[in-house]
């Protein structure tokens, strides 16, 4: 009896070679992907540490791939995503799909044109605590949603084109859109939407961002994003308050593990067994295999393609809300 043959190799090609494609890379290997990559700069640095195969252009990168994962600088992902899906690939794409909602519609429409699919990567959606709330939610824990909470916190990322807010579309649209996206995924449409930033006097790159999102529903948002001086923890929260209960996490209060006094001597000590961590999704690896099932079933993913449009839709009409100082209709 032969043995049925196996499916070939998956070849993925990254375009864009910084900080967040390291992040996409277990993801890879868990799928046993073979790797291409193409970038302006970083490149062979890149295949230095991952045995990825360096290409010269995007033409020759997009001929010698059957997916493409788009973690290039904002300003680039509508050029690359479309040229990709002319190139008959199916796409994986940063947040935010583009700056402009018109243009991330655009790409939702092409991909639907051109036949292929394009997953805008999300990844806030695979954080186990997001998807314990987001079941909480819809089996009715906590009632009917009427005040929703959220807050993420961290430092300005250290590549320059994130400080100028016409590259990246700044807090909002960079970090925010993470808690924008929850905002929808949690209580639906959003009808109104009011932002206001407070942006340090002595350092550009220190601000907060409010931003309310009233819902169709009736429910609202509150999305508070802060970017702080350089080393400022990383830290999330959301609070959710309904009619039938209420529903808390905050990742500085909840580590994930604990450890008793042993291994914690231990782990300061830096001797001894430590309680093995290695069964824990890593939420970047579990949002790329559900993205490569589904293009093999055909089956739906936790996040689609309308999904990030909508979420740039709703950043962008925050943004707008700041120059004019407005609640701007959604």
């Amino acid at each position: 009896m032969t043995s049925p043959p196996s499916a070939p190799t998956l070849r993925v090609g990254i375009v864009g070679t910084g900080g967040i494609s390291r992040a996409h890379l277990p993801g890879w290997r868990e799928l046993g992907a073979e790797l291409h990559c193409y970038s302006e700069a970083g490149a062979e640095q890149y295949a230095a540490e991952t045995g990825a195969r360096v290409h010269a252009t995007l033409e020759e990168l997009l001929a010698a791939v059957d997916l493409v994962d788009v973690t290039a600088p904002t300003p680039a992902h509508p050029a690359i995503v479309r040229a990709a899906l002319d190139a008959g690939k199916d796409v994986i794409c940063e947040k935010p799909l583009a700056l402009d909602p018109a243009e991330a519609r655009d790409l939702v429409a092409h991909a639907q044109r051109v036949g292929r699919r394009l997953f805008p990567a999300h990844v806030v959606r695979y954080f186990p605590q997001y998807a314990a709330a987001k079941q909480a939610v819809d089996t009715g824990a906590v009632g009917t949603l009427a005040v929703l909470r959220f807050e993420r916190t961290g430092s300005l990322p250290d590549r320059s084109w994130y400080a100028d807010e016409q590259l990246s579309g700044g807090i909002v649209m960079d970090q925010m859109i993470h808690d924008i996206d929850q905002a929808l995924w949690l209580a639906g449409p959003v009808r109104a939407v009011y932002a206001q930033q407070a942006i340090a006097r002595t350092d550009s790159t220190i601000r907060t961002a409010h931003v309310v999102l009233t819902h169709r529903s009736g429910a609202l948002s509150h999305c508070r994003g802060f970017w702080g001086p350089a080393g400022t923890r990383f830290r999330y929260t959301v609070d959710l308050a309904g009619d039938g209960g209420r529903l808390q996490y905050d990742s500085a209060g909840d580590p994930g593990i604990v450890f008793d006094e042993v291994a914690s001597a231990r782990q300061a000590a830096g001797d001894g067994f430590l309680p093995d961590v290695s069964t824990l999704r890593d939420p970047y690896a579990a949002e790329l295999v559900d993205f490569v099932e589904a293009l093999r079933t055909g089956a739906p993913t936790r996040v689609d393609a309308a999904d990030g449009a909508l979420a740039v839709e709703i950043a962008h009409a925050a943004l707008e809300s700041l120059r004019t100082g407005r609640s701007i209709p959604c």
